[in-house]
């Protein structure tokens, strides 16, 4: 039941951080969703843009607090270290 709940936190967390990025770019970017990434990772800002879609994890992770559900919200903190190994693999390559 407990790697249940994390599970649907992690879904929920990566979910949040992909549609985090989308918000970003469509708000941000005069070009579209796929000349966006393509340009961000020829110039080395992909992991930029994953970090600010990471963001938008804070807010599952304060709700499910909220509603006292700490394995979902630890879920939630995982797709965010998720986010932060990725934004470092970039980082360093």
């Amino acid at each position: 039941m407990i790697k249940k709940e994390i599970l649907i936190g992690l879904l929920v967390g990566l979910f949040a951080n992909v549609a985090g990025i989308y918000l970003y770019i469509t708000l941000f970017s005069p070009d579209g969703l796929e000349e966006t990434i393509l340009k961000a990772k020829q110039e080395d800002f992909l992991g930029s843009i994953i970090a600010l879609g990471a963001i938008a994890n804070f807010l599952p992770f304060f709700v499910f607090l909220k509603k006292n559900q700490p394995y979902r919200s630890r879920g939630v903190l995982i797709a965010t270290l998720i986010a932060a190994v990725v934004i470092a693999i970039l980082k360093f390559n």
